[in-house]
């Protein structure tokens, strides 16, 4: 008897059929079939090569899944659909995932919350169309987890425009996207500002970050900003402070935590596919006792994460934002998902460090999900100041 399917896949308490309308579940899962059909066969490729194929963007912007057609506006929008989504997007490669939701994630989110009702008006429509493309530029060469107070580009106000000075680093999608949303601290008052800087603004240099283990078709790049000049109308009129920032982040945190669920399906299917095809002594491992357990673990690992960002995604949606929610998420589905990808490497023997079999990719993926957006040990502490009432940073 085979385990229940939605429009995600593998879907045993049948979330997707809980949270979703069928307009929503469709979309889904024509996202699913166009993944499997077009783009997953290009990435053993694109990984090996360290490259990030055209046709990715190319095959996924026309199905407009910021804003799918039958769709309600208020659901393509919602934490549930979009956190599917990447989970959907994950599932096939978490590059895939980073590049798209670098544009309707973390992108879209500074311009929706940062951006003022008149920058929201023109901007929003080019950003879920991809008429404009953009990155969050925040993490610094030597400041990630400790940005906050350390963030060092430096903003400064000249007559009706602002001059920016800095260093970006680890920056998804730079190289192709039109503008970067860097932030800055004004020296003026210290506060953090944010600012949409035109990739090709005379001053503005970037260096791809190669020899990656993790995330290889994922181009990240490190940014250098050397007397940046921007108009005051590029800055975004609702990022005044730091406290601002954090409020972008609260919204689009979950984001890692639903790429860290779905790598964790892709391993699991990419792991059912080989044992299924691979004979030992005369009969497909499928049917030895130990494969069968560690891909039950797999999907126990699966189902409990999908459960937490789920109910995460619905707390959200009820307008409940609380960092330690979004933090003990991340923190625990993206450590659920090394001992996932691990299981799905050893049911693979050998064969799991080659990338034809597609385990090997999700292996090394779950290093850079550990580790961004919030490593786990920031993550933890995040969780332990709700715990104790004790902040734990300094």
């Amino acid at each position: 008897m085979a385990l229940p399917e939605s429009a995600i896949g593998l879907d045993p308490y049948g979330f997707a059929d809980t949270h979703l309308s069928a307009p929503a579940r469709a979309a889904l899962a024509q996202l699913r079939a166009t993944l499997e059909g077009s783009i997953r066969p290009l990435m053993a490729d694109a990984w090996e090569t360290a490259t990030m194929p055209a046709a990715v963007l190319e095959t996924l912007v026309p199905l407009h899944l910021m804003r799918p057609d039958g769709v309600e506006a208020a659901e393509a929008d919602s934490s549930m659909f979009t956190g599917l989504r990447n989970y959907v997007l994950a599932r096939t490669d978490v590059s895939v995932a980073t590049l798209y939701n670098a544009q309707s994630g973390l992108f879209r989110a500074t311009v929706r919350h940062g951006g003022s009702a008149r920058q929201v008006a023109d901007l929003d429509p080019r950003v879920r169309s991809f008429a404009l493309t953009g990155v969050f530029a925040l993490t610094e060469p030597e400041h990630g987890s400790d940005i906050a107070g350390g963030l060092v580009t430096r903003a400064r106000r000249d007559g009706d425009e602002w001059i920016i000075d800095g260093a970006k680093r680890w920056i998804g999608g730079a190289a192709t996207a039109d503008v970067l949303a860097v932030f800055a601290r004004d020296i003026a008052d210290g506060q953090v500002k944010a600012f949409l800087v035109p990739r090709q603004a005379p001053g503005v240099s970037l260096r791809p970050i190669e020899g990656k283990v993790s995330l290889r078709p994922m181009q990240n790049a490190e940014i250098a900003l050397e007397g940046v000049r921007v108009p005051a109308s590029a800055r975004l009129q609702r990022v005044e402070s730091w406290r601002d920032v954090a409020r972008i982040l609260r919204v689009t945190r979950s984001d890692v935590a639903w790429i860290a669920t779905g790598l964790q399906a892709g391993a699991l299917d990419a792991a059912l596919r080989y044992v299924a095809a691979r004979e030992q002594f005369g009969r497909p491992i499928a049917g030895f006792q130990l494969v069968q357990e560690k891909l039950a673990r797999m999907l126990a690992n699966l189902t409990s994460s999908l459960g937490t960002v789920v109910q995460l995604s619905a707390r959200q949606d009820a307008g409940e934002y609380a960092d330690e929610n979004s933090a003990l998420a991340k923190m625990q589905t993206a450590l659920l998902a090394r001992e996932t990808v691990a299981l799905a490497r050893e049911v693979c023997g050998g064969n799991g460090i080659v990338l034809e079999h597609d385990v090997a990719r999700f292996f090394a993926d779950a290093e850079a999900v550990y580790s961004y957006e919030g490593t786990h040990e920031i993550t933890s502490l995040i969780v332990g100041r709700a715990l104790t009432g004790v902040s734990a940073f300094t």
